[in-house]
């Protein structure tokens, strides 16, 4: 198939995103492997440039099929819809509503099959909201608007992987959420993510709910009652899956002693933290169970460097990647079908 096409949401523009997206596609062999197209402003993006201090131009289109997709230009899929004195580092309901309407845009053409993979740069949940957005975050929406329900959050990076069987919600409400019926849904979402990711036999551990796993009951019940037969339904369907696995224990054996590619994590901090300490600058968020692919930097707005210029763009970069490695896969995968 021809180069994928990536399109790239700006995100919230008062923070880092059209910056860290900047420097991303300056790397010239991001457009031997895609095709980069920014869904955002074209303005705010000519501003980015001139913060990084890049020669790159911008180029305005209105439909995928007027990109250049050549080194040394950004197209963008110009929505006009932001000042171009906008504020850096506030929150501001201008920007908060036009990160979502790039994140609309991207998706209808996702979904029209226009584009092969969204890649999203960060938002930030308060504008958002402020801007009448009511959503937590990307991984919502994204579900909402392709109407999928069975979605998950997986996070990676370069000795880690991670997928979420609860996210943005409260501590106290996570043990009503979590069913058998859920974690083999998202054991099986780890499975098909990780083919499409290239790796044919994934290895899976399920992270226990409770310490220890619950310690034979001394701990709470759940681990033996949900997390054993979703386990067991995996393993007879032929996968290669191991839990509960002690989560004080389950991300050394898979960080460190390499024997699992990823683990099922129970609730939002307990996937969340391992992944940020090991490699904060590198991690990608990957929305699994949508129609489309969509990964994105795994961290915020990062306004105190807003508008500086110092922000790196390495979470950009391995989402970038990512996106495209997976893009080639699917597709490469339904013309043999």
């Amino acid at each position: 198939m021809k180069r994928p096409v990536l399109g790239i949401t700006m995100g919230d523009a008062a923070g880092i995103g059209p910056e860290i997206i900047a420097k991303a596609l300056a790397q010239k062999d991001m457009y031997e492997k895609s095709r980069p197209l920014v869904f955002g402003d074209l303005k705010i993006m000519e501003r980015a440039i001139k913060i990084v201090g890049s020669s790159l131009k911008c180029h305005g289109v209105k439909s995928v099929d007027e990109g250049l997709y050549e080194p040394g230009t950004i197209d963008v899929f110009d929505l006009n819809n932001l000042p171009e004195d906008l504020p850096f580092a506030q929150v501001d309901g201008r920007a908060g509503k036009a990160a979502y309407e790039y994140i609309e845009s991207a998706c209808r053409k996702a979904m029209d099959k226009e584009i092969h993979a969204i890649v999203t740069a960060p938002l930030n949940k308060e504008a958002l909201n402020m801007g009448g957005v009511h959503f937590p975050g990307h991984t919502e929406i994204l579900g909402h608007l392709t109407g999928q329900k069975d979605f998950s959050m997986m996070l990676t990076s370069p000795k880690l992987r991670v997928i979420h069987v609860t996210t943005h919600i409260a501590l106290r409400d996570v043990p009503k959420v979590i069913t058998k019926e859920r974690i083999g849904k998202v054991i099986a979402l780890a499975q098909e993510t990780l083919v499409l990711m290239g790796i044919d036999k994934p290895r899976i551990a399920v992270a226990g709910i409770n310490p220890h796993c619950g310690e034979n009951g001394l701990f709470g019940d759940e681990d033996e009652r949900l997390v054993v037969p979703a386990v067991k339904e995996a393993q007879e369907k032929g996968w290669n899956v191991t839990g509960p696995v002690p989560p004080d224990s389950v991300f050394h054996r898979a960080a460190n002693l390499n024997e699992f590619d990823i683990v099922v994590v129970m609730y939002h901090d307990q996937g969340h933290i391992p992944i940020k300490v090991l490699g904060f600058d590198s991690g990608v968020n990957v929305t699994v169970g949508l129609p489309c692919i969509r990964t994105s930097v795994d961290h915020g707005t990062a306004f105190p460097v807003a508008g500086t210029g110092k922000a790196s763009p390495s979470s950009m970069l391995e989402a970038l990647n990512l996106g495209a490695q997976m893009a080639k896969v699917k597709f490469a995968r339904e013309l043999a079908e």
